[in-house]
C-alpha cells in the first residue's frame, strides 16, 4: 500500500491517523511515518486497511438516505 492509498482509505472510513494508531495499538508517529513515506506500510496492515475501507465504502451505499436532516421533535 502506498502512503497516498493509505490516506485515501483513511478518508473513506473517516478516520484520523490517531484513530488508526489506537486501532493497531501503536503510536500515532508510526502512522504518520507511513503517511509521509518515511516507513514502509507493513503488508498485513495495508491489506487490513484496504479491506476495511472497501467494506466501509460498500456499506455507504446501503446507508438510509431518508434520515438526512431529520430530527426528533416533542
Amino acid at each position: 500500500m502506498t502512503p497516498e492509498r493509505l490516506d485515501e482509505c483513511l478518508s473513506l472510513i473517516r478516520w484520523s491517523p490517531d484513530t488508526l494508531a489506537r486501532c493497531f495499538g501503536c503510536d500515532v508517529s508510526l502512522v504518520e511515518a507511513w503517511l509521509s513515506g518515511e516507513v514502509e506500510i507493513p503488508m498485513k496492515a495495508g491489506a487490513w486497511i484496504k479491506v476495511f475501507a472497501e467494506a466501509h465504502e460498500a456499506a455507504e451505499t446501503l446507508k438510509p438516505k431518508s434520515l438526512k436532516g431529520k430530527r426528533f421533535e416533542r
